[in-house]
Order: structure tokens, then C-alpha cells, then sequence
């Protein structure tokens, strides 16, 4: 891998790239040259990066030539599309979609779990879930040390998950029953604003939706644990930015709350806020655009055996895609 790689960011325009445009600049990955590719629509719109205003190219299935990174967040359709092509073109695509999570030729990688994994890429590495990787920042430390066996758990998951559109929606739905206006929607299928929907993506026939099941089946992969469960309720709350979890583990071994607390306050990219006497405890406000997650809330689950209860909060945009996508690219260069 080149030491000063270019770098193509595809689907630059949207919430994710904006974020992995940013992450670059912020974290001094040595970009050599940076391209922005996007849909037609989007030709000639200029995104700045370090004091540079770069204007963006439209994707094609040439625009790989010469590029030896690619990170994408265009959705499922354009990276089973366009990866295998960048791939071809000797450019080793980053991809955030869940279009190449679950295929076993492709490492999914959280680099704070299972870094070596990247090495085993064949020319596509996938980023995970944003749920699931904020829980396992807390859940992956507990299991080295404690043996998880498995979980029960509840997303509090912001708009902004779904897209920029998401935000516009929640902003206008807020502003439309303050002024006593009737409610519009387009993004979700109920009002958003002071309102939770207890639907993230769509229905399987089992009655979970694929969100839910993304943190077992993603879960056992990135933590190598292939008998991991996971039973997941994933909620939509009125929230700009920055994922929360409820989760209720089940470990092999007898943990503690003090034993509990050692391990995750050593864990890397995580922080614990954890003052109950002094109500601090972590909140989407105030893990929106930091790099590292929070978990506190932690205590014994009365209804488990070695059971442990905690509360996890990061930001989606960043630990649960643009970030993540970022330090496997620096894996890369290691």
C-alpha cells in the first residue's frame, strides 16, 4: 500500500461522507490526492477539505484508476455495483453499506476488536452496522474478560441514521406542531417529532427487522463468537445525532460491577460516565461528534445470572461509519 495513498470518498455529498471527509482531514491521514465522486446530480458541488475546495466527480466505473483507497457510503445497490470494479482496478474499497458485511471472502471490521482481520481482505473490507458497533466498543471488552454468552438490548437510534432527509423531517415536524400546523411526513411512516417508532428498517418474517438481527449475525463475526445471541428491539427517537443502547448481557463467568468497570475504563475509544449521585451518565447531546464512546449506567442485571446492565451512547456517524472507516484505512498503511 502506497504510504501517501489517494483516496476516493464515494457518495461524498451525503451525511457519512461528509463525516469521512472531515475524519481525513482531522486525524492527518496522509491523503496524496483526494477525489469526490457522487451522482450526476451532485457533479460540480465543491466540499472543502484541509482549506481546499474540491469539487465532485461524477462515479463511473472508471473512476478508480490509480486510486488505492475507497471509502463508501452510497447505499447496498452502489456498492454491489462499483466495489467489486474499484476492487478490480488494484483500489481497496472501505465499504459502510451492509451490502458485503455477512460474505465470508469479506473481513467486517471494528479496529479496536479485530484489526488483524483486515489483513485477510480480498479487495473489500466492510465497515458494521453503526448500532452494533457502538454496543460492541462496550460489550467486545466484557466479553474478553468475562465470556459473553448473550444479550438483550434496546436501540435509541437518531434520525439522522437515515439520511440527511431524516433531519429536515424531524426539524420541519417540530416547527410544524409548535406553529399548530398539520404534521407532513415522507421519511418515516408515523410522525417522528415527540414520538418513538419501534421499527429501524424493514420487517423479516420472524418479526424482527434486519437492523435487529445485524447485531447477532454482525456481532459473531467481528467478536469471531459464532454462538453469540442477540434479542434486539431497535427504536427511531426524535434525535438529531448519536445512538444510545440499553443492553442486558449474560456472561459465562461471574462479573462484578467493579470488576466491570476496570476492563471498560481500560477499553479503547470508550469513555465511562458513570456518576449516578452526580446524575452524569452518557447522553446522545453531549456524544455527538466525539470520536469516542460512552458507557455508564452500569450495574448488576437482577434478572440474569452473571448478567451485567449497561447504557452505551457514540455518535453513528462517526464510531458507527465515518470513523471506523477512516482507522481501517489507517490499518492499511500499518
Amino acid at each position: 500500500m502506497n504510504r501517501n495513498p489517494r483516496v476516493a470518498v464515494v457518495g461524498a455529498t451525503g451525511a457519512v461522507g461528509v463525516e469521512m471527509i472531515k475524519t481525513l482531514g482531522k486525524r492527518n491521514f496522509p491523503v496524496s490526492k483526494l477525489t469526490l465522486l457522487a451522482s450526476a446530480r451532485s457533479v460540480g458541488r465543491k466540499l472543502k477539505f484541509r482549506n481546499q475546495e474540491i469539487a465532485v466527480d461524477e462515479l463511473t466505473k472508471d473512476s478508480f484508476k490509480g486510486m488505492d483507497i475507497a471509502l463508501f457510503s452510497a447505499g447496498g445497490g452502489i456498492s454491489k455495483a462499483f466495489a467489486p470494479l474499484a476492487a478490480k482496478a488494484g483500489c481497496v474499497v472501505i465499504d459502510n453499506s451492509s451490502a458485503f458485511r455477512m460474505d465470508d471472502s469479506v473481513p467486517l471490521v471494528i479496529p479496536e476488536i479485530n484489526a488483524a482481520d483486515v489483513s485477510l481482505h480480498q479487495g473489500i473490507i466492510a465497515n458494521p452496522n453503526c448500532t452494533t458497533a457502538i454496543t460492541l466498543m462496550a460489550l467486545f471488552p466484557l466479553h474478553k474478560a468475562f465470556d459473553v454468552k448473550r444479550i438483550f438490548a434496546a436501540s435509541y437510534q437518531a434520525v439522522s441514521g437515515a439520511g440527511a432527509k431524516a433531519i429536515e423531517e424531524l426539524e420541519r415536524q417540530v416547527a410544524q406542531i409548535v406553529s399548530g400546523k398539520p404534521v407532513t411526513k415522507e421519511v418515516y411512516p408515523h410522525q417522528i417529532a415527540f414520538n418513538v417508532l419501534p421499527q429501524v428498517d424493514s420487517f423479516l418474517a420472524d418479526g424482527y427487522t434486519k437492523e435487529e438481527m445485524k447485531m447477532q449475525n454482525e456481532g459473531r463475526k467481528i467478536m469471531h463468537h459464532p454462538t453469540f445471541r442477540a434479542s434486539v428491539t431497535c427504536v427511531r427517537v426524535p434525535v438529531y445525532r448519536a445512538h444510545s443502547v440499553a443492553v442486558s448481557a449474560e456472561f459465562t463467568q461471574p462479573v462484578s460491577v467493579d470488576a466491570a468497570r476496570a476492563v471498560l475504563s481500560r477499553a479503547p475509544g470508550l469513555d465511562v460516565v458513570d456518576d449516578p449521585e452526580k446524575k452524569e451518565y452518557p447522553m446522545p447531546l453531549y456524544t455527538a461528534e466525539k470520536d469516542n464512546c460512552q458507557v455508564g449506567r452500569i450495574r448488576t442485571d437482577c434478572a440474569l445470572d452473571n448478567g451485567l446492565c449497561f447504557w452505551v451512547s457514540g455518535d453513528q456517524l462517526l464510531k458507527g461509519a465515518a470513523l471506523n472507516a477512516v482507522q481501517i484505512a489507517e490499518e492499511l498503511l500499518k
